[in-house]
């Protein structure tokens, strides 16, 4: 079976800073990583030194066939001290939007995935009402620069992690979404350590992931409302919106009211500042089944991913239209994606979830494009760099770049603009094609 896209649609994968560049150390994650019995079970070190290899490696995503690229910037490095801008650091970005046009890439730009500057720490983080307009101080500062070359930008990525984690943190048997360890993550010891080494104390030091309570989460709400308008103000023509991290979320008999609440508190709360978006980035990895109890454990036998969630594509499309009956903007997949060292259930997962994707489409559904996360086998904060989401595997000890069968796939699905989708017949076609 064919599936034919829209012709505009955007093909591409997703990265963070912090994930890819590596020695981001004047950030609050840095800090994190060093400090005394921290959770994080590697150093990022060098990551996969996208700093320096960013122009080989989006002539690599432009060789395989795809379109798009989202990248974000690391705040740290534009505002490396509170009211110091970098104009190094400000070329440096300006130059990677100029990269991606170069290779026919559209960017997707994130203006803070996660990480905030280490001083903002020493002023309360994201518990401290300025830090809104801090934020949006930089993305103002950031898009008088270059703004004009910004096509699509989030402000933040997964505002409602933290709300997330805080669930989890509170029935220990389940994973995090992406990339937290919640047993160590609410260990106190080494939140001192990591304050201490942001040149601050423990009542002030409060991170994005950690704004999970009414106030934080109005302060999150603001920046990102208030970031939107001067952004918006220096260049109209950008699209603007955020991303959410959204399994979908299913329901058994009697679980159906836990159900509402726990869509409500990852996607519900938020609407009112996403209705002011061009539109929405929706992140899906799996989905989270309901009962009276609370959410229901795997049953023996069912395949789960190396970040241990139910493999389930289909996740994707069911989740975008829970999306479209509350909001009506379009919907952009920034992440998508898939931890495994077994490649064929990539190609798997990316086939089946695009299937359902087309679904959406011709319903009337408004998707602008697929981003599958990742690019790389990056490092995936505190599970370090064993799990693998990658299409394009890496030796870390030399950073050689390998692209895998999934990349090629996708590659080809981007320039057909179509998925074929015949489970019994996929990996022989695509081995075929690619002459693997």
């Amino acid at each position: 079976m064919k599936y034919v896209f829209p012709s505009s649609f955007l093909w591409g994968t997703a990265t963070s800073a912090y994930q890819v560049e590596g020695n981001n150390n004047k950030s609050d994650m840095w800090a994190e990583e060093y400090s005394e019995g921290s959770p994080y079970r590697d150093y990022s070190g060098d990551a996969v030194d996208h700093y320096n290899r960013y122009k080989q490696d989006i002539e690599l995503m432009a060789s395989l066939g795809l379109n798009s690229y989202r990248f974000s910037i690391e705040w740290s490095r534009i505002e490396p001290e509170q009211g110091v801008y970098s104009q190094k650091e400000l070329d440096h970005y300006r130059d990677v939007i100029k990269t991606c046009y170069d290779n026919n890439i559209t960017p997707v730009v994130t203006m803070m995935h996660f990480t905030s500057p280490q001083w903002l720490m020493k002023i309360g983080g994201w518990k401290n009402p300025e830090t809104a307009d801090l934020f949006a101080k930089y993305c103002e500062v950031v898009f008088k620069e270059f703004g004009q070359d910004i096509p699509y930008v989030l402000t933040m990525n997964e505002v409602n992690l933290p709300v997330m984690l805080k669930e989890l943190f509170i029935n220990m048997n389940f994973m995090p979404p992406v990339g937290m360890d919640a047993k160590s993550w609410t260990a106190p010891g080494w939140r001192e350590s990591a304050a201490a080494k942001c040149g601050t104390t423990i009542d002030l030091y409060f991170t994005f992931h950690m704004a999970s309570d009414e106030e934080s989460l109005e302060i999150v709400k603001d920046a990102h409302c208030k970031a939107r308008e001067v952004m918006k103000k220096i260049n109209p023509s950008t699209k603007v919106g955020l991303s959410l991290a959204l399994p979908e979320i299913q329901a058994i008999e009697g679980g159906e009211e836990l159900a509402a609440k726990v869509w409500h508190d990852y996607f519900g709360q938020f609407k009112s500042i996403i209705e002011g978006d061009d539109f929405i980035g929706v992140q899906n990895y799996t989905r989270e089944v309901y009962g009276p109890e609370g959410q229901v454990p795997l049953a023996e036998g069912t395949e789960v991913t190396a970040m241990g969630y139910e493999y389930y594509p289909e996740a994707l499309a069911r989740t975008i239209r829970n999306v479209a009956k509350e909001l009506n903007i379009p919907v952009l997949v920034t992440e998508h994606g898939i931890a495994t060292n077994d490649d064929s259930r990539r190609v798997e997962f990316i086939q089946r979830g695009l299937k359902g994707l087309h679904s959406c489409l011709g319903d009337g559904i408004q998707v602008l494009g697929y981003l599958y996360w990742s690019t790389f086998d990056n490092y995936e904060w505190t599970f370090g760099y064993d799990p693998h989401f990658g299409i394009i595997g890496l030796n870390r000890e030399t950073q050689e770049r390998f692209v895998k069968e999934s990349g090629r796939v996708l590659g080809e699905i981007s320039k057909n603009n179509a998925v074929y989708y015949e489970p019994e017949k996929l990996l022989n076609l695509y081995r075929s094609e690619f002459e693997i």
